[in-house]
């Protein structure tokens, strides 16, 4: 196990109802002026913005709005909220949706008291600083209210893009699994793909001997395939909503992924699907996931059988490939049986677009030639990873 330091300073408040304390957050972390960042639809349709207003009124902390965040949140919105909250001298962002929603906020939060241009921060610049950020959570997929990452958009060149910082980690995070049941059946199956994703990817390690967080990312895994299928056959399953929901804070806030190297190339890989496709992240992790590990696994057969057996219940008999190849079938057995698409064609793409998807991986938006992982992977591996999800 690698050295390392973990600070997770979140504050939770989880359960039924407890939205209805988001001025009580406010006000206890400081804010005296908030802007609420939401997408709209549900957030305005199910009265949770209204209960979250009365709560602020109810506080006496004044608010100004901005809605119309999108799915892969785009850059545009956030110049808009950055200006907004220069113009009102908001001091606070509170987010209320899923991660595009609290992703947005991070970066309207990074650009406020910033001179530049935010989008450095996703070409590489540190967040020094950033006003604090609040959440109540409508979608267990991210993990982005328990984490210090962000990813945006750019909609010059449509460049899909993270940055992290502790700056921009939520002061606090409120997680009502109730404001889960209304999800359409997709919506939660793409949360449930995204959460075993962060998972894969921190269990994707070339550092030895980290048998605690092995374990413990196996024991979540092992919660969404047992959880996931009750929440999306019972939309009202508060229980299963609520483990879903706590095991996607747990994957992404890094408690998962200390002490080890980890991956991340299927998200980079999956970032150029959603950017062209505009497709749900989720969908397109499910795509991406099962290629990725059929085109790496050579490079740590233990690793990925013991991920095999481990997590999937593939027998310990066999050869590697034998074993691997199996786990990765199932794996892509559970992403159907939730509903998850299995192909790049299911997802808007083709063929004649892997060229374009491949160069922008590796070479978009100033990057060099390679994504650095459990493998590290040029332009012509990206393609034929590409080539596995047809």
């Amino acid at each position: 196990m690698n050295n390392f330091t973990f600070y997770s300073p979140t504050y939770f408040v989880f359960g039924k109802e407890e939205e209805n304390r988001a001025g009580e957050m406010v006000k206890r972390f400081g804010g005296t002026k908030v802007l609420i960042h939401y997408g709209g639809g549900s957030v305005v349709r199910s009265g949770l913005l209204d209960r979250v207003k009365k709560s602020l009124d109810e506080a006496q902390i004044a608010y100004v709005e901005l809605g119309g965040v999108k799915p892969n949140p785009r850059s545009g919105l956030v110049y808009e909220g950055i200006d907004l909250c220069r113009k009102e001298n908001v001091d606070f962002i509170l987010a209320v949706g899923g991660g595009s929603s609290i992703d947005s906020s991070k970066a309207i939060a990074a650009g406020v008291p910033y001179d530049g241009d935010f989008w450095d921060f996703y070409s590489g610049k540190k967040i020094e600083k950033a006003l604090p950020v609040g959440t109540i959570l409508t979608i267990a997929a991210a993990g982005s209210e328990g984490s210090g990452d962000s990813v945006i958009t750019n909609e010059n060149g449509m460049y899909k893009r993270g940055t992290g910082s502790e700056a921009i980690r939520p002061v606090f995070s409120i997680l009502n699994p109730e404001l889960t049941e209304t999800l359409p059946p997709y919506q939660t199956a793409c949360g449930i793909t995204d959460i075993c994703a962060h998972l894969i990817e921190r269990y994707l390690t070339n550092t030895p001997d980290v048998v605690t967080t092995d374990r413990q990312i196996e024991g979540l895994l092992l919660a969404m395939i047992e959880e996931g299928p009750k929440a999306i056959d019972k939309p009202d399953d508060y229980e299963a909503r609520a483990n879903i929901m706590w095991a996607g804070m747990m994957a992404h806030n890094n408690s998962c992924g200390v002490g080890r190297s980890q991956d991340w190339n299927s998200h980079e890989i999956e970032h150029e699907l959603s950017a062209l496709y505009d497709c749900a992240h989720g969908a397109g992790l499910a795509v991406t996931f099962p290629a990725y590990l059929g085109y790496v696994w050579k490079h740590d057969p233990a690793r990925l059988r013991q991920f095999a057996v481990r997590v999937w219940g593939v027998p310990d008999e066999g050869d590697d490939e034998s074993v691997i190849n199996e786990g990765i079938a199932r794996f892509r057995a559970f992403l159907k049986r939730i509903g998850m698409p299995q192909t790049l064609g299911e997802l808007g793409g083709t063929e004649a677009d892997i060229d374009k998807l491949a160069h922008s991986a590796v070479y978009g938006n100033g990057r060099g030639g390679k994504l650095y992982g459990f493998v590290h992977v040029d332009e012509e591996d990206v393609k034929n990873i590409y080539r596995l999800m047809l």
